[in-house]
Parts: C-alpha cells; sequence; structure tokens
C-alpha cells in the first residue's frame, strides 16, 4: 500500500533529525502482470511505476539535502536489466526501472561536485520473492536470456552493492553497474 508512505519528506525529516542519513538503497519494487502493452491496465501500469520510479525520486528528493549538507552520501538505485533491455510482456516494469537509470545517471551529475556517489545497477532476476509475482512462463523466460545459465545469487548481489555504498567508492557516480550474468553487454 503506497498510501501510507506518501509523506516521505515528513518521514525523512523525523529520521535525519535523529541521525545522519549517510547512505539510501533504493531497492523497492513490483513487477505487475505479465502482459501485452496495449492489454495493460492503466491504473496497474501507473501504481508500477509509481512505486519504481517515483519511489526512489521521492526518497532522492529527500534525502539529498541532508547529503548535500553533511557534503557526504552513497545513493544506490536499484533497477534492473529490463530497463536496459526491455522485457516483453513486462512493459511497465522494464519502463520504471529504464526511468531509475535516467534519473540515476542525472542525479549523479547534479551531485559530482559533492562527496556523493550516485549510482545503478541492473540485475537479472534473483532468486528472491519478486519472482513469486511473475508467471513460471515468464521467469524461465528470463532465465533462458543468462548466459551463465542460473539466476543471480543474493550474495553477489549485495556485494556489489556494498562497495557502491562504501567511502572506497570515491570515483563512480552516475554509473550503471551490469550484473546480468551476460545477458547484457553494454
Amino acid at each position: 500500500d503506497v498510501s501510507k508512505y506518501n509523506d516521505v519528506e515528513k518521514t525523512v525529516s523525523e529520521i535525519s533529525s535523529k541521525d545522519n542519513i549517510d547512505i539510501l538503497i533504493n531497492n523497492a519494487g513490483i513487477t505487475g502482470p505479465n502482459k501485452t502493452l496495449w492489454k495493460y491496465d492503466v491504473e496497474m501500469w501507473n501504481k508500477i511505476v509509481q512505486i519504481n520510479l517515483m519511489g526512489t525520486f521521492n526518497c532522492c528528493k529527500a534525502i539529498v539535502p541532508t547529503m548535500i549538507e553533511n557534503n557526504y552520501g552513497r545513493i544506490v538505485n536499484v533497477a534492473s536489466v529490463a530497463g536496459k533491455d526491455g522485457n516483453a510482456n513486462a512493459s511497465a516494469y522494464s519502463s520504471g526501472k529504464a526511468g531509475t537509470i535516467g534519473l540515476t545517471k542525472s542525479l549523479g551529475k547534479e551531485l559530482a561536485d559533492k562527496d556523493i556517489a550516485v549510482n545503478a545497477v541492473t540485475p537479472a532476476g534473483a532468486k528472491t520473492r519478486i519472482l513469486n509475482q511473475m508467471s513460471k512462463e515468464h521467469v524461465q523466460r528470463m532465465l533462458s536470456k543468462v548466459p551463465r545459465s542460473r539466476f543471480l545469487e543474493i550474495h553477489e548481489f549485495t556485494s556489489l552493492i556494498c562497495w557502491l555504498s562504501s567511502e572506497e567508492n570515491t570515483f563512480s557516480t552516475a554509473a550503471v553497474f551490469d550484473i546480468s550474468g551476460g545477458r547484457s553487454t553494454y
């Protein structure tokens, strides 16, 4: 239920007054139904984009001022290989994640003169609950596109996120890090 999170700035303000926010990982997302674009329900399309893109926008908008004030921050936006390549029968999800990639590139450049890094990761499918939202046929189609012939392991994903969120990452910003088992090579 997205409605309970509509006042992101108030929530972040309450958190920020107690603690500094140095790291933001935007990882919320839903897939929605697997349908062709012309059969997609408009309300469902909007819900998917609202969560997958606007959720990232709202969190960044609320937290970036604190990071600017502290001249430090690490933001990692979890997009998807679907945002780079597109997935048939998942146009809303693919579009929302493509928007997240564009947002990352823009915000990273806007903050490049500060010690604030903004990057995105584009994983292929991983064994998480999000697979339960998809048809078995869609999951099998996703897996068939991965040259490694397996899903992403969570520990592989978290290792990348941890480095991007660390103080070691002093140079990379506005970048998109592919972790798709060879599905995307650009």
